[in-house]
């Protein structure tokens, strides 16, 4: 059994494959420095990412990720923490400053200069990091620098560098820096932190892991100081994805059940959805409806509908999109005798038309029976035909009649005993859902067969 986990360990093992300590010190403390090649390299790269981001162009994006040197310090500073070699933390933090500031004004300069400034959804999309940025930027930074270490590279490092994104964030926060929005600003550069601190803890981790020797000697007290302040940053970090992840995953949920509602109050009684506005960070939802008008039945079904989706009705506006009174009321105050005159004409039309769709809806009612029978048929052959009808139901109260409104009335013609007491019932219980009505009356018409 033993050698059978050793076997299987050995599939995982990452020492037998790994570069000299000192040749991987060697490529490390190379790509911290950014002078000549890799300065004009950096700045070329920014301009790309910036044109990517102003034209909101993920393929160019991409391009200057694939060419940016800016891992190199970070990878330097995960290093020097891990082997407590500070000279070199000192340099790459010094050339990773150096960089970010030269970053951060060639993409302000390329942003004052443009004559696009709009923000796309390249631009939009780097300003509001989660934890899932963090996780991204931890598990790819462990794979740059087990990359880094082993002598089979491959093509990890391109592949970091565009997943870890470090570019386009720091050219959103020069195009913040830009415009004068800082909102842009402050969200791109905390996402551009989040990426360098993990970056830079996954090079600690996998440094440390692998055993990489300690380049100088360190009293206990000063390693507990580092190892305190390195805690510090990545839980700083780390809190506020954590609270933008879970805002993040709440707007989803918001937004997916607001889908579904919304799917479910397109049609209402002659009315349709002509606009709707979701806002997932204020909860709120607002409707826009045209037709013959939204009476009280149907706002309170609508809610209904808005409850059982789990969407605060307190933040629910539902809007009529045609408002007569409001029309007459500008017609008076702003209208010619002859634009007013047009105006009642155009009205008398529209209200002539709302009256042919109502008799034409009228017409059409006894026509329902076709349906309901073709609809019921399959489940109960012994049904022969079907009438529909709606009428008033009419009840005497105190010498005085009143009626509750439009009952629809379904005849069944059946075969003389060929329905049970039981299928009547079901009949009956079919009819109220599919008519949605509880108050419908459905009669058994016995024929001869």
């Amino acid at each position: 059994m033993e050698k059978r986990i050793e076997k299987l360990l050995q599939w995982f093992d990452l020492r037998s494959e790994m570069e000299g300590y000192d040749i991987i010190h060697e490529n490390i403390e190379s790509g911290i420095v950014f002078r000549g090649t890799n300065l004009w390299v950096l700045m070329f790269a920014i301009v790309v990412a910036s044109v990517g981001l102003n034209m909101n162009s993920t393929a160019v994006i991409i391009g200057a990720m694939l060419i940016s040197p800016l891992m190199g310090p970070i990878n330097g500073m995960g290093y020097s923490l891990a082997t407590y070699d500070f000279h070199l933390l000192r340099r790459s933090l010094k050339n990773f400053s150096f960089a970010v500031g030269v970053s951060l004004i060639t993409s302000a300069l390329y942003f004052l200069l443009t004559p696009l400034n709009q923000a796309h959804s390249e631009l939009l999309a780097r300003t509001s990091p989660t934890i899932y940025d963090v996780i991204i930027a931890l598990f790819g930074g462990l794979a740059g620098i087990v990359a880094m270490s082993s002598r089979l590279k491959g093509n990890v490092i391109p592949g970091v560098a565009i997943a870890t994104a470090l570019m386009p964030p720091i050219c959103t926060a020069g195009y913040g820096l830009a415009t004068l929005q800082f909102d842009f600003f402050f969200g791109a550069l905390y996402l551009f932190t989040i990426n360098t601190v993990f970056i830079a803890f996954a090079a600690l981790i996998v440094c440390q892991f692998l055993k990489f020797p300690i380049r100088s000697i360190v009293d206990p007290t000063r390693k507990k100081h580092v190892n305190r302040v390195i805690s510090t940053v990545i839980i700083l970090t780390l809190v506020p994805s954590i609270f933008f992840g879970v805002k993040l995953v709440k707007n989803e949920e918001f937004a997916q059940r607001t889908e579904t509602f919304i799917g479910e109050v397109t049609l209402m009684g002659g009315n349709y959805l002509q606009s709707r506005q979701v806002h997932p960070a204020t909860r709120t939802v607002e409707l826009l409806y045209s037709g013959y008008g939204l009476n009280d039945s149907l706002r309170e079904k609508i809610i209904e509908k808005a409850l059982i989706n789990r969407i605060d009705t307190a933040r629910l506006a539902i809007h009529q999109g045609y408002d007569a009174s409001m029309v007459q009321e500008n017609m008076r105050k702003y209208q010619s005798e002859t634009e007013r005159l047009a105006a009642q004409l155009a009205a008398t039309t529209f209200n002539l038309r709302k009256s042919e769709g109502r008799v034409d809806s009228i017409r059409n009612i006894p026509l329902f029976g076709e349906k309901i029978l073709s609809e019921i048929k399959p489940l109960f052959p012994q049904i022969t035909g079907c009438s529909y009808a709606e009428t008033y139901l009419f009840s005497a109260v105190n010498d005085s009649t009143q009626h509750s409104g439009m009952v629809p009335m379904v005849v069944f013609s059946v075969p003389r005993n060929g329905l049970r007491v039981a299928d009547r019932e079901r009949i009956e219980e079919w009819l109220k859902n599919r008519l949605e009505n509880e108050q419908v009356k459905t009669i058994f018409e016995e024929v001869r067969n």
